[in-house]
């Protein structure tokens, strides 16, 4: 029944999330989850919310969740955006700062979703390539542009881009808004948040899926200049008045108030991922260098396609992109011990 599509919706490539499979006993090492369940405060206020308010509206601004961001981060709540997970925060992002006549530029490999938005908003955009170790070049940025995106640490290489060359890109874009995705960042690097207080044309999301175990919630942030800020909630009134359930609320209000449980899971995830690297470069992987929770890998005498599929025959899932350039590459999540250990056994079947 496509004949009753709009036109544009017949040429768009939606994104495509990772595999989420229906399969038991499975190591699923290929969405980035955190192995580690949410704060037991997360549940704890999730169940206090479980009650008859649920017949009424959340707080269409989820004021106590910007406290808490603005606290946490020692700003205040007018730099705070929040909203359904990050990519809902990211298509804000593109619909009400990248829409200008110069291309957004953001790098070759990196997050998929970023085409995606560039379709569906009509915004010219242009790829600029990673350098032969796949890291960012700021000085490929410094160019007319309609604004500048990527991850940091990149994704899905877990490349990290020190916070001085972040500093050093914002500052010679003054004309341009420049966007870093920060989901990955509490695995090994440092927030460029305390940078948007200098610097009015930088906007850091966050989300709260991966380092606070909240993946299940959808629950992602902005922080900024209050003008950028501005032009998010009017995209975001325009389209979604009340984008955060109580329970999501709730539930990102205690994950961020808790800060030894998320201290505590990070640094098990950041030991974990040291151990992993060093199995893989036993075997004779080819590991980049990851601030992220997951790493990037490929091997010079297997084909990556033929090690992810026999991953998933002894119940072990990674993800292999075909991307150009990356695609001998798997990215693998870091679970818990057992599950990186077998990870680390199977793979010294196949090889």
């Amino acid at each position: 029944m496509s004949r009753y599509w709009s036109a544009f919706v017949h040429n768009l490539e939606p994104y495509v999330p990772g595999e989420q499979p229906k399969l038991a006993n499975l190591v699923k090492l290929n969405t980035n989850e955190n192995p580690y369940g949410p704060s037991p405060k997360v549940l704890e206020a999730i169940q206090q919310e479980n009650c008859d308010r649920l017949r009424l509206y959340p707080d269409p601004a989820s004021h106590e969740l910007k406290q808490a961001i603005a606290d946490y981060y020692k700003v205040n709540t007018a730099n705070v955006f929040v909203g359904n997970g990050s990519d809902e925060v990211l298509g804000h992002i593109f619909h009400a700062l990248f829409q200008h006549a110069p291309p957004l530029l953001f790098p070759d490999i990196t997050y998929s979703f970023y085409p995606v938005y560039c379709q569906l908003y009509k915004i010219d955009y242009q790829t600029l390539p990673l350098t032969a170790d796949f890291q960012i070049n700021v000085d490929d940025y410094l160019r007319d542009n309609g604004g500048i995106i990527f991850p940091n640490p990149n994704a899905p290489t877990g490349c990290l881009l020190a916070l001085n060359e972040i500093e050093r890109l914002v500052k010679n874009n003054p004309d341009s808004v420049v966007v870093i995705d920060e989901a990955y960042i509490d695995f090994g690097g440092e927030t460029a948040i305390p940078l948007t207080q200098r610097y009015p044309n930088l906007l850091v999301t966050q989300t709260l899926s991966k380092s606070r175990s909240l993946a299940g919630m959808r629950v992602g942030f902005a922080v900024g200049h209050p003008d950028l800020i501005e032009a998010l909630v009017r995209v975001k009134d325009s389209f979604n008045s009340y984008p955060l359930d109580r329970l999501a609320e709730a539930a990102g209000v205690a994950a961020i108030k808790d800060r030894a449980y998320f201290r505590q899971t990070c640094d098990k995830v950041i030991e974990s991922r040291n151990k992993v690297v060093t199995g893989l470069r036993e075997l004779g992987f080819e590991v980049l260098p990851s601030a992220a929770n997951f790493v990037f890998a490929r091997h010079l005498d297997y084909d990556a396609a033929e090690l992810a599929a026999g991953l998933r025959k002894e119940g072990v899932i990674v993800r292999h992109f075909t991307k150009r350039r990356i695609e001998q590459f798997l990215r693998i999540t870091i679970g818990t011990p057992s599950e990186n250990q077998h990870l680390l056994s199977v793979l010294d079947t196949l090889i």
